[in-house]
């Protein structure tokens, strides 16, 4: 087979696995688009800078370097939650796989990678054998229900307003001119973390 064929073909094997990665684990979590083109891009970019270097442990050194910068700039640049910055170390260790197998002709190896980062990526999306508690702060108006012999009624409050299986409830701050406290709830719910501020009326 040509050259350049194979490198065409080698393109579209990383492109739909980094694609089908992002578009049936990642987005049908969150169904943002905020980070999708960060993933492909680097992705697609980072396996042609592989394939020109032409050279294995070459390519390995500039994918460990690029791991550097980033785990850098996680932490001085704004945050980027824990699980887009999963998915991002994901999305880049992938081009490094595929051209070493690739490159090798490993085919089954690829396949046994591939069914493994899938079936490793929906267990945790998913969340079998885990359960998982989000937080969530509110701004609450009844303040005589913030007192610590109100608890119950408190909580129970709180979850016929929300719907939410609440377990635990938190004062943040007490607004006594407004009548109002912020109070950080914590309930079942999804992998993930969510910090909103909302008004429960």
């Amino acid at each position: 087979m040509p050259d350049d064929l194979q490198l065409a073909i080698n393109i579209l094997i990383n492109f739909l696995t980094a694609f089908l990665i992002v578009r049936f684990i990642y987005y049908t979590q969150k169904q943002s688009k905020k980070n999708i083109f960060m993933f492909l891009a680097l992705n697609s970019v980072l396996f042609l800078i592989f394939n020109f270097l032409g050279n294995i442990e070459l390519s390995f050194g500039v994918g460990f370097g690029l791991f550097a910068i980033f785990s850098v700039l996680r932490f001085r640049t704004d945050a980027i939650p824990s699980r887009e910055m999963s998915y991002l170390f994901v999305l880049l260790a992938l081009p490094m796989i595929n051209f070493a197998l690739l490159d090798n002709e490993k085919y089954s190896a690829l396949a046994i990678s591939y069914a493994f980062i899938f079936a490793l990526l929906m267990i945790l999306e998913k969340g079998w054998g885990f359960r998982y508690h989000e937080t969530k702060s509110v701004l609450y108006e009844k303040i005589e229900l913030i007192k610590p012999e109100n608890r119950d009624s408190l909580i129970r409050d709180l979850q016929e307003r929300t719907g939410l299986v609440i377990s635990d409830v938190e004062i943040s701050k007490i607004n006594f001119m407004q009548d109002t406290a912020e109070i950080k709830i914590s309930y079942e719910g999804s992998n993930g973390d969510n910090e909103d501020l909302q008004e429960v009326k």
